[in-house]
């Protein structure tokens, strides 16, 4: 159930070299959510931001009303998120769009890769990695262990590496080298060394695509978590449409996560 809720900024910290983390506290019941979801938050003050802001959500407790943002300053919409302090408030509309694979999926997955228990790989690019922690703690908690693929394009642009290595084991890559190996997430030797039942992917599109098109020749479940433009995050105003296998979707309610089976990548 969709819900508009003021919440109440609790700490903003600096995270890597162009983004922040907002931690957020609910004045009351907060609706339930699930890794690969996202909200709509409304910018206020700005006279230039007109329209909500879809950002993924990077960790949520329904029971303790606490929920997590990972915002990359890219704009004035999210450079003003970014000035937010203790005690503001920030409107959000939540929880929208559809999530990662639960349990029974990725057992499935397992089961058709000829092994006894799921061993997802979990690849993350840049502001991309947002929601996949929520997910890695959220498989954890139920006893799968999650692998990260993190990958930027140097290290000052890696997010909350030791978050994730709270979590599971964490591989890097960035592009001049500065940080794991030197390269592209598909060309971390992680991948030549072992084999996955899963894969769960989000960032930029070009990534998402490399990555898709290995899963897809190694025969191994993949899902993307797309990150179209979106405006209204209802699928009302079609500003995110996607082009699958059914027809054109609205990324925003059918997903943001599909199974790459369902788009047209391929």
């Amino acid at each position: 159930m969709k819900s508009i809720v003021d919440f109440r900024v609790k700490e903003v910290s600096p995270c890597g070299d162009r983004a922040v983390l907002l931690r957020l506290s609910a004045p009351g019941a907060m609706p339930e959510c699930v890794p690969g979801q996202f909200v709509q938050v409304r910018v206020d003050g700005s006279r230039d931001t007109f329209l909500r802001r879809p950002i993924s959500i990077h960790w949520a407790d329904t029971a303790a009303g606490e929920l997590w943002l990972l915002v990359q300053l890219v704009g004035e919409g999210t450079r003003r998120l970014g000035q937010l302090r203790a005690g503001d408030s920030l409107n959000l509309v939540m929880p929208l769009g559809n999530g990662f694979s639960g349990l029974d999926a990725l057992r499935a997955a397992a089961a058709a890769a000829g092994v006894s228990e799921p061993k997802p790989l979990l690849v993350g690019g840049g502001v991309g990695v947002a929601p996949l922690y929520y997910y890695g703690a959220w498989l954890k908690a139920r006893g799968v262990e999650p692998t990260f693929l993190l990958g930027a394009r140097s290290k000052g642009l890696l997010l909350q590496l030791e978050a994730f290595e709270a979590v599971g084991r964490v591989f890097v890559t960035t592009e001049d080298g500065s940080l794991g190996e030197r390269g592209f997430v598909t060309q971390h030797s992680v991948l030549q060394r072992e084999r996955f039942t899963g894969i769960h992917v989000c960032g930029p599109a070009p990534m998402m695509k490399a990555v898709a098109s290995y899963a897809g020749a190694e025969g191994i479940a993949c899902e993307v978590s797309l990150e179209n433009m979106m405006a209204c995050g209802l699928g009302a105003c079609l500003c995110c449409v996607e082009k699958t296998v059914r027809g054109n979707v609205c990324v925003c309610k059918e997903g943001p996560v599909f199974n790459i089976n369902e788009l047209t990548w391929n």
